[in-house]
């Protein structure tokens, strides 16, 4: 389905980003995965080229305001062109509302909103003037589109995580406007939010898993006695899903199975929420 498309992933060192990449290059994309850390981006890279397929990693924060120009760069130096954008990189910084810092709330702002943003505003010379390009001589459009990822916690709100939340809702707000802005020139843009995923950001606090952001780590997860009885009474397929099924509704939203769908929330849930 992705013959001949290049395809960038961010977060993809580890979790659904990794799962995603390398469902893209089994699908025929070149990847482009990025992750924070080196290490894990050149860990996806080998499984995939292991595997017969095509992917360079980029490592790079994408809270750093110039990394996403780079990044574009550095993808269309490579491979000549950019199909896909998947905003995927971001973690959790929780606490209560009545306890939660200024620099929590920016924290995850910066990640989970601007940095899509940005991603998006890096892009456009590689996708919007592209297709306009196209479009005054007279040929094909190339298949392009953009892929953001929310969550329900944006979707309904959640105990613990008013600037996930904020974040998370707000990507729904970005991806429409992309959609409406760059659906003229056949771009597409959706997002996909997960509910409950079996990643290092969703299992048991107790598991000790943390992030370094600018120094400081944060600790990742939520309460084991919470995390299994969101799943009992919440979710009607009674378990948490899987990295390769969050991936798979990135994939199918990038695909031409979804050609004529743009500006929607695919909720990716097991059916929390209906």
């Amino acid at each position: 389905m992705f013959s001949n498309q290049v395809v960038i992933v961010t977060g993809a060192g580890r979790g659904i980003g990794a799962a995603a990449a390398k469902l893209f290059a089994q699908h025929g994309a070149q990847v482009v995965v990025n992750d924070l850390n080196i290490e894990p981006a050149e860990d996806v890279v080998t499984e995939i080229r292991a595997a017969g397929g095509d992917a360079v990693a980029v490592p790079g924060s994408v809270t750093d305001p110039e990394f996403p120009d780079y990044l574009m760069k550095h993808t269309v130096d490579t491979y000549g062109k950019i199909n896909v954008l998947v905003n995927n990189a971001g973690y959790t910084w929780d606490g209560m509302i009545h306890k939660m810092t200024d620099e929590q709330w920016q924290a995850i702002l910066d990640v989970h909103a601007t940095a899509p943003f940005r991603m998006v505003r890096a892009v456009a010379p590689y996708m919007r003037e592209a297709a306009k390009a196209e479009m005054g001589k007279g040929v094909p459009t190339e298949p392009r589109c953009i892929v953001n990822v929310s969550s329900t916690s944006g979707l309904h709100g959640n105990i613990g995580q008013a600037n996930y939340a904020t974040g998370k809702m707000g990507i729904v707000g970005l991806t429409k406007t992309v959609a409406k802005e760059w659906g003229v020139f056949g771009i597409r843009c959706n997002t996909v939010a997960f509910g409950l995923i079996d990643t290092r950001l969703t299992r048991a606090k107790e598991d000790g898993e943390t992030i370094n952001v600018d120094g400081k780590d944060v600790a990742l997860g939520v309460p084991q006695a919470v995390r299994d009885d969101s799943g009992r009474r919440t979710i009607p397929l009674q378990r948490a899903g899987t990295a390769e099924e969050a991936a798979g509704g990135i994939v199918l939203m990038a695909s031409p199975l979804a050609g004529y769908v743009s500006g929607h929330t695919l909720e990716v849930t097991g059916g929390l929420g209906i």
